[in-house]
């Protein structure tokens, strides 16, 4: 039973939207205040705030930031403008700041009292939409300069965000299909389509829908958010509720409720039960000395298992029939390794349940040496006891004998200790 977070995300998505959402299911705004540091101090001109209000019928909360009037433009003259952002959402703030180089947001994430983890991860989600515009723009990525996230108060979002989550500390965050919404939006660089170039970008491979509302529903923050922490996407999983947050948007649409929904509490799937997805191919054209290299980076790129098997091939010739096995959220990572470090044209996966044992580590003492044995059990019984391979080897070598020998004695350690207990 492990802690999951459910994103519902039928109304979009933006960072407000999501700090909103967090504070209403309990994260304390003073403890939001002081995890911002800086980035949140009067003396700055802004200040933080959240407020109870209606959408649609749903009372949620909205977080706001406050303009305090001591906030200077780029140029050291007092901001006089209010103009909405370049990037507009009906759930944005509707305020101007000047923009900043990705440089400058990694000062700014490093003036903030988050973690060291947290701002590691602040710092890759930034790098990562900035990597998307330059793209886009066709730039280097030092010369962007980010219209959406690059003012304060979207930076504020997105570390504010990073912290909730780090607060929430779930084990598992699942993400519904995403309501991009519908029509033209207006950016900087003149009026697109929803979802915007940027917005779509970063939701490659996360489901989207139109239910034909009027306005871009998802921004750019909102789909870095999403994609960064949704494991996977899908309909509401099997768990027991324990609390539901909702942040609201800045507009109140009618009939429907512009409020992001986070609803948190307990797996009731066995956690034994895993989905995998499994990945194959066959290749009958690579110099053998590759396929050790392929395995490596599949590993590092998150593999839970990878094996080969000798295969029969068309035209009659030998091959080699490659299965990775990897969490969903892993296969697009690890389709780009497979196709970069070998000569396959083609890949096939699917999506499967596993059920694992529960698995333990001791140390259990012989008259050679220490050994870590790994303990296997089914419903609390005991179903495999094995001595750790590479311990044995270590033990065999040193002492001049066979590793069965030195596996024997671990495992004859294991169960005399068992008995006593």
């Amino acid at each position: 039973m492990g802690k999951i977070v459910y994103l519902d995300c039928f109304s979009g998505a933006s960072g407000d939207m999501f700090l909103g959402a967090l504070l209403d299911a309990g994260l304390p705004i003073d403890n939001l205040r002081t995890a911002l540091g800086s980035l949140a101090l009067d003396k700055n001109g802004w200040s933080i705030g959240a407020e109870r209000v209606d959408r649609a019928g749903i009372a949620a909360t909205k977080f706001r930031l406050h303009e305090t009037g001591n906030v200077k433009s780029s140029s050291g003259r007092p901001s006089t403008s209010s103009l909405p952002h370049n990037h507009h959402h009906d759930s944005s703030h509707s305020r101007s700041h000047s923009h900043h180089s990705l440089k400058e947001i990694n000062s700014l994430i490093d003036c903030s009292a988050i973690s060291d983890e947290a701002k590691a991860r602040a710092v890759r989600l930034f790098h990562r939409l900035s990597e998307v515009e330059a793209a886009i723009h066709q730039m280097p990525v030092e010369k962007v300069h980010l219209h959406e996230v690059g003012a304060l108060d979207s930076i504020i979002d997105i570390v504010g965000v990073v912290h909730g989550f780090e607060w929430l500390n779930a084990e598992t965050i699942v993400a519904s299909p995403l309501n991009v919404g519908s029509g033209m939006v207006s950016c900087a660089h003149g009026d697109f389509p929803v979802p915007a170039p940027a917005t779509a970008q970063l939701l490659e491979n996360a489901p989207i829908y139109s239910s034909g509302v009027q306005g871009e529903l998802v921004t750019p923050t909102g789909a870095l958010l999403v994609t960064e922490f949704a494991s996977s996407f899908g309909p509401l999983p099997d768990m027991c509720v324990k609390q539901i947050g909702y942040g609201a948007g800045d507009r109140n649409h009618k009939g429907t409720p512009n409020v992001l929904r986070l609803m948190i509490g307990d797996s009731t799937v066995d956690i034994s039960m895993q989905r995998v997805v499994v990945m194959e191919c066959e290749i009958d054209d690579m110099n053998p000395e590759l396929f050790g290299v392929l395995m490596d980076r599949l590993y590092d790129g998150g593999a839970l298992d990878v094996f080969y098997v000798p295969v029969q091939m068309k035209k009659n010739r030998p091959g080699t029939l490659v299965t990775v096995i990897a969490p969903p959220n892993r296969r697009e990572v690890l389709s780009d390794i497979v196709f970069r470090e070998s000569t396959t044209i083609g890949l096939r996966f699917t999506e499967m349940t596993r059920e694992c044992l529960d698995r333990s580590t001791t140390i259990v003492e012989t008259r050679v040496g220490a050994v870590r044995v790994k303990v296997a059990k089914r419903g609390g019984q005991i179903v495999n006891v094995a001595p750790e391979f590479e311990d044995c080897v270590r033990l065999a070598t040193n002492g001049g004998l066979p590793v069965k020998e030195v596996q024997a004695l671990a495992h004859k350690a294991y169960l005399e200790r068992a008995s006593s207990d």
